[in-house]
């Protein structure tokens, strides 16, 4: 199995909605972006699927030394060989990878954020420097669209984190701010015991609307010119502000349930943004 035909594999088993933006690229930056998400998985499981968290923190020392012998041409793993194939010509840093790094290990330092300026600089880690990674791949990187695509990458990371309330509860992590938490008077014990009320909805109203600024604030910042090699984001906003609004439609029942899309659905959304070329309505 070639290196790139690991990143394909390890992408279409993940179900992930950045699968489907990848479609309808070009063959170099499909491969390219596939590496990326691949990547992406690979250290996100570290955290996700170590039960000792020392053992995770070694786990993820490894993966930074390996993006150091990627960039200087001697990966180990195929993911990373893969990334090193794409590094100059998608002007891929290795900075921005290790930040990705930082992030998951800011799951291994805490599992609480005080305020949503603590809650920002995770999913700028995690979620916004991937997006300027990709946009990168897709098309010409210019100062608006890595602004466009850290916002969007954001926006994408907090409706993730409104999605996962629940589930991230049952793991002992809660990333909505504690700030957040006593505006609305939810104890974080009714989070961890998914007890549902009227004030955790009404929480949940909020953090939508926010995620909504983010999602209407990116598509305000991505000129006419870049809307065309920027479509994949725009098709995985299109997947990701649908997710949104169906779980607004369903009462934010986040704490007990798990709301998703079908593949039917994703793809659908895909082709049809793809084809218009416009950033869906936020």
């Amino acid at each position: 199995m070639t290196p790139d035909e690991f990143c394909q594999q390890r992408a279409a088993a993940s179900g992930s909605s950045f699968y489907y933006s990848f479609l309808f690229l070009p063959a170099e930056r499909r491969r390219a972006i596939t590496a990326l998400y691949a990547f992406c998985r690979e250290v996100d499981d570290v955290v996700d699927e170590t039960e000792d968290a020392n053992v995770a923190r070694l786990k993820l020392a490894w993966w930074r030394d390996e993006i150091a012998r990627a960039f200087s041409g001697h990966a180990q793993h195929p993911v990373a060989i893969a990334l090193q194939q794409y590094a100059a010509t998608f002007g891929l840093e290795s900075r921005l990878l290790i930040e990705v790094i930082d992030g998951m290990q800011m799951d291994l330092d805490q599992n609480r954020y005080h305020d949503y300026v603590g809650l920002q600089l995770y999913c700028h880690r995690v979620a916004g420097v991937v997006g300027v990674l990709a946009a990168g791949i897709f098309g010409e990187r210019s100062a608006a669209v890595s602004e466009y695509s850290e916002r969007l990458g954001q926006a994408f990371q907090l409706t993730n984190i409104i999605r996962d309330v629940g589930e991230d509860a049952r793991k002992g992590r809660i990333y909505l701010p504690l700030e957040d938490l006593r505006k609305f008077g939810v104890q974080t014990q009714e989070i961890i015991s998914c007890t549902p009320s009227e004030r955790f909805v009404a929480l949940m109203r909020f953090e939508a609307e926010r995620a909504r600024e983010l999602y209407r604030q990116a598509y305000a910042l991505l000129p006419e010119r870049d809307r065309r090699d920027q479509r994949p984001g725009l098709v995985m906003a299109a997947i990701y502000a649908t997710l949104l609004a169906e779980i607004e439609h369903d009462g934010f029942k986040v704490l007990t349930q798990r709301v998703s899309l079908t593949p039917v659905r994703k793809l659908w959304l895909a082709w049809s943004t793809w084809l218009r070329g416009r950033p869906p309505a936020p």
